[in-house]
């Protein structure tokens, strides 16, 4: 069990960091002028798209994060050398598809939210927690293989990280509630 919940960390690491990305990169100076929406203001039957909390900048920020996390766990934990460019760049790829595919989960679960009339900011749980663990895994299906096993814990582990992350953001009063 405890080498499946490793895995699980390991594996799906590069997407859940690129899912927190997004509101680092919300901080850093130089990138907090590139505000586009990533639906560019449109709205569909009344209300907007995805909302003014989705933005490019998120996106192409989370999606390069989670490439570059792919890209260190590539070095360190599994040892692959330099010299070993096709397996440090497939490893790369990886973590793009797994850090994209969780901002556009998030992204989808956000559109969803916006129909049913859930304001910006306000939970809705469970979707708030896992619709970066459905995207990441749905856009890496058909690029990476995992055992339905692998699969369950990934979605359990996660599904648990975030809710320990949202508590200690709480803890540091960098979120107003605690999930």
């Amino acid at each position: 069990m405890i080498s499946n919940i490793i895995d699980a960390l390991l594996f799906f690491a590069p997407a859940g960091v690129a899912n927190a990305a997004p509101v680092i990169a919300n901080k850093i100076p130089l990138l907090k002028q590139w505000n586009t929406p990533l639906d560019f203001g449109k709205s569909f039957r009344g209300k907007r798209i995805f909302g003014d909390n989705k933005r490019w900048r998120g996106l192409i920020v989370g999606t390069l994060v989670g490439g570059l996390v792919a890209y260190i766990e590539a070095l360190t934990v599994f040892k692959v050398g330099f010299n070993a460019p096709w397996q440090l760049t497939l490893g790369f790829a990886t973590g793009l598809l797994l850090g994209f595919g969780a901002l556009i989960g998030d992204a989808v679960e956000s559109f969803f939210k916006r129909q049913a009339g859930v304001a910006p900011g306000k939970n809705w749980f469970p979707f708030d927690q896992i619709d970066y663990i459905v995207g990441g895994l749905v856009v890496s299906f058909p690029f990476v293989h995992v055992t339905f096993v692998g699969y369950f814990w990934v979605f359990v582990v996660w599904f648990c990280m975030h809710l320990l992350f949202s508590y200690i953001g709480y803890m540091l009063h960098l979120k107003d509630k605690p999930i």
